[in-house]
């Protein structure tokens, strides 16, 4: 299958509707869920990676389009995943300065952006964006410049968009993308993305933005206590606890109780 009409037709032959109808529930697509009007053709994860898996070497990007454009969930599932695979073959250490892969990794990304929204559920972004994006950030790009840079302003700024959009997902995307440079010792960018969310109404942002900073607290615990001794007490009861789930009863208790007024400066 070398065409996007291929992948679609074939991934259309496996439907399955008692599985439909789950998927459907389970992302919420009824009127007024965050998932409304979603089409599910039935089909399980582990089956779309195995198509990702016999096509995605050498598929033509301008074909991805088609997939993400597609009605079909599972076959933009498809479309995303395919890029994560051709972004990882091109971000090993032995390509990672790279010209021509930097080159190619940066059209990924821009075509990643580009169809953002198409990534409308949380699944679609969460099985993306951080092996795009978030290992993106971490890696010499042209974008923003003529010359191949890591640190660049240009990176903060397409997070921050992301992070401003009226759009659920692509906000979701700012702050899933942190899981890479958490846990490749850059904190900074959960931090960032995790204050500015702070305050957002939505659930399934509480859960983004708790989970992040739960990961970032594997490797920078101290940091993660010092977000929570500033934020705990105003932060929506559900980040907060995503944000402790992994410890103990004691100290759960503790942040889930914490009230301003506990809160002691270095002067006390």
């Amino acid at each position: 299958m070398t065409r996007a009409s291929e992948i679609i037709e074939y991934m259309e032959s496996l439907q399955d509707g008692e599985q439909r109808i789950h998927l459907m529930r389970f992302f919420k697509t009824g009127p007024g869920e965050y998932g409304e009007g979603d089409e599910f053709l039935g089909i399980k994860v582990p089956q779309t990676r195995e198509v990702v898996k016999h096509v995605a070497q050498g598929f033509a990007l301008k074909e991805i389009p088609e997939l993400l454009m597609s009605q079909w969930h599972e076959v933009r599932l498809c479309g995303f995943l395919i890029l994560v695979d051709q972004f990882e073959r091109l971000a090993t250490k032995r390509l990672e300065h790279d010209g021509q892969a930097i080159k190619k990794r940066d059209e990924i990304v821009t075509l990643y952006l580009q169809y953002a929204e198409q990534a409308d559920n949380w699944d679609l972004v969460d099985l993306s964006v951080y092996k795009i994006l978030g290992h993106w950030l971490l890696l010499p790009t042209y974008l923003g410049g003529d010359e191949a840079n890591i640190y660049t302003d240009y990176k903060r700024q397409v997070l921050d968009e992301l992070a401003a959009s009226n759009c659920l997902w692509k906000q979701r995307m700012s702050m899933v993308c942190t899981w890479y440079p958490s846990h490749h010792n850059d904190p900074s960018w959960c931090l960032r993305y995790a204050e500015i969310h702070l305050h957002h109404p939505h659930d399934l942002m509480h859960k983004a933005v708790g989970w992040m900073l739960r990961e970032m607290g594997k490797n920078h615990a101290d940091l993660h206590h010092d977000f929570l001794h500033q934020y705990a007490y105003k932060m929506p009861r559900t980040m907060l606890r995503y944000a402790i789930e992994k410890m103990t009863d004691e100290e759960r208790k503790y942040w889930m109780n914490l009230k301003p007024t506990t809160i002691t400066s270095e002067d006390d």
